[in-house]
């Protein structure tokens, strides 16, 4: 199976379609329902093939899924700068396109925890496209200090990072991903398999050292994102894996300093990956936050 994609994944990429944004085809997936909107932000290394179990399980609800650029079945460029600034003009666009008009609500993970901070931090400013009207992040090393990366994150940080991109192999990708599962719901041979296929995809395998850059921009604008999570006036919800070794309970108890009262729902057995974890519990805590924003 080596350079290509399992058979599951490729019955999720014939249920979504590429859409060009700036040059780059964006693999994407959107359906009908009710408001609000769901907008899907996934996390790193993966991409919207995470959400696939919580689709099904809010069907009920229009939903708008998609790749960010330079993970899962979206382009790759080699040449291009990662921003979450970028994504974020992606996320913006995309809405606009297939839902202009309609109310959002956010749902973000990891990585996409960021992008979601930054249209907050837009929608404060009077300058976002969309009409936010509740967010849910969970499992975010949002609080950059507070958290505890893994050694391949720490390698492709460093200055070694384009060699350790280029030495990556299933082996040490099996290892390091099931070390964020919990003990209780660990990842399965299925999932890794699928989720190292999309890695691999558009040559992506080698390119970890530059789509990782949002780690550093989580630091040089922690001025403005923690700012949205503490100014933002939309319905902000948090839910949170307890046994995720990498955004720790630690980085969940700095979010609740930084806005005082905020709802959280907690999921005490699971870690970094509650929506291939557990699905039923993390769409529980996102129909929870659903109606207590309505």
């Amino acid at each position: 199976m080596k350079g290509e994609l399992t058979a599951r994944v490729e019955a999720w990429r014939s249920s979504g379609e590429l859409e060009q944004f700036r040059g780059h085809a964006i693999h994407v997936r959107s359906t009908a329902g009710q408001d609000p909107l769901l907008v899907w932000l996934h996390g790193f290394p993966s991409s919207s093939y995470d959400f696939r179990h919580l689709l099904r399980l809010l069907a009920d609800h229009a939903s708008l899924a998609f790749d960010f650029l330079g993970f899962g079945l979206s382009d790759k460029p080699r040449d291009h700068r990662y921003s979450l600034f970028w994504q974020a003009d992606l996320v913006e666009e995309l809405t606009r396109r297939r839902f202009p008009g309609r109310e959002v609500f956010l749902v973000a993970h990891d990585m996409g925890t960021s992008v979601a901070t930054e249209l907050m931090a837009r929608a404060i400013e009077g300058k976002s496209t969309l009409h936010i009207s509740g967010a849910l992040l969970f499992n975010g090393s949002i609080v950059l200090e507070q958290a505890t990366l893994t050694l391949a994150q720490r390698l492709l940080r460093s200055p070694l990072g384009g060699l350790a991109a280029k030495l990556s192999n299933e082996r040490v990708f099996r290892q390091q991903f099931g070390s964020l599962f919990s003990a209780t719901h660990p990842l399965s041979d299925d999932e890794a398999e699928d989720q190292w296929s999309l890695i691999c995809h558009n040559g992506g395998r080698t390119m970890g050292h530059a789509s990782i850059h949002y780690l550093g921009e989580r630091i040089t604008y922690a001025d403005r994102w923690h700012g949205a999570i503490s100014d933002w006036p939309g319905a902000l919800s948090l839910a949170w894996g307890m046994r995720d070794p990498v955004a720790t309970p630690d980085v969940l108890a700095a979010l609740r300093k930084l806005r005082r009262g905020v709802a959280v729902e907690e999921l005490g057995e699971l870690g970094h990956y509650p929506q291939l974890e557990d699905p039923a519990a993390i769409a529980v805590a996102i129909r929870t936050v659903l109606d207590r924003a309505g």
